[in-house]
């Protein structure tokens, strides 16, 4: 190399992670000042008006989810690596359909997926032979109780009402599966699918990755998901800053209060048109609470709206008969609904 060539600096495998690390922190310190610059500064809004109040927790919340997103995705997958969905198919073929369901249910709550991203895990499942109990704890587990989601929904209601979302998303996830399963829903599965089925395909261990290689795979999956999700966060957010600054909150009271006996199922209904991740949605809760919502009714359209969604319905079709897709609608709409219910009686 003469002294007049450019040198190239060289990062090692630890210096590229200690950086990507540096970066996400000061992105993270960031977003607050710089949204309140844009909104204020460089926009010129008036903090106090509608229109300054939705575009400052617009500018706020899309950097903050997909930041939380991001490191979220890249932990949880780099530690799912330890645990492929092979050696989970191994581990609950052969157990009880009620062991199978409740152990799917709670690995759901591993796997930071949304209800279009977890729907190969779900096809995966269905052809190894698991439980379809199994299959739809996991399908109805995974978008709803993310982690993510429940860290936001911690920072925003408190640890009393994420417990209890909890408790209930799970009592959703394995009571629903488990009144599949009793109804042999196996008749509806596709035939490509229940060909694998039938064959029981054999799990064939593969070769231990090393920790580079399972970062960069949870590198890839975090680009793949934040791809994916990105215009469905903003549009959540966007849909979150709309009610906040704009929608009058005796519409909402009026609409979905106390009062009004059609309000958990309204919610559903609106719920399940739309599709956003579990944290796409915590903007929306945050201005329906906001807005008086009564905590029970605005947690039964997060459910909702994580588990159940018209994307995801489009990816399950390639698996499943629309007739097992209408069921799957209606009987976790329906364990929404109780446990929206009781939420609302116990005034959480």
């Amino acid at each position: 190399m003469t002294e007049h060539e450019p040198r190239h600096l060289h990062l090692g495998f630890r210096q590229i992670v200690a950086l990507g690390a540096l970066l996400w922190l000061m992105a993270w310190i960031a977003a607050s000042p710089a949204s309140q610059w844009l909104a204020i500064d460089v926009l010129r809004l008036d903090p106090g008006s509608d229109l300054g109040r939705a575009v400052t927790l617009f500018l706020f919340n899309v950097p903050e989810v997909l930041l939380l997103l991001m490191a979220t995705v890249m932990v949880a997958t780099f530690v799912q690596s330890y645990f492929p969905p092979e050696r989970l198919r191994a581990a609950l073929a052969h157990r009880s359909h009620v062991t199978a369901t409740v152990a799917a249910a709670a690995f759901g709550v591993l796997a930071p997926l949304d209800s279009c991203s977890a729907v190969p895990i779900f096809r995966s499942f269905v052809a190894a032979g698991i439980p379809m109990g199994a299959t739809f704890a996991f399908l109805i587990s995974s978008p709803m109780l993310n982690a993510i989601a429940l860290l936001l929904l911690w920072d925003l209601l408190g640890p009393l009402v994420t417990v209890a979302y909890v408790a209930a998303g799970l009592a959703v996830a394995v009571a629903s599966g488990l009144v599949l399963d009793r109804l042999g829903v196996e008749r509806w599965i596709e035939p490509s699918v229940r060909d694998i089925r039938a064959g029981g395909r054999r799990v064939s261990p593969g070769v231990r990755p090393t920790t580079e290689q399972r970062l960069g795979h949870a590198w890839a999956e975090t680009v793949d998901l934040l791809r994916t999700a990105l215009p469905w966060v903003v549009l959540g957010i966007g849909a979150a800053a709309f009610i906040y600054g704009f929608v009058p909150a005796d519409f909402v009271t009026r609409v979905g209060g106390r009062d009004n006996p059609y309000a958990l199922p309204i919610a559903i209904l609106i719920a399940i048109p739309l599709y956003s991740n579990a944290a796409g949605t915590i903007p929306i809760v945050a201005a329906l609470v906001g807005k008086t919502l009564p905590v029970g009714t605005t947690l039964a359209f997060m459910m909702a709206i994580s588990a159940l969604s018209l994307p995801g319905f489009v990816i399950l079709r390639r698996s499943i008969r629309p007739p097992l897709i209408a069921l799957f609608t209606g009987v976790v709409a329906a364990g929404i609904f109780v446990f929206g219910l009781l939420f609302n009686v116990a005034g959480l």
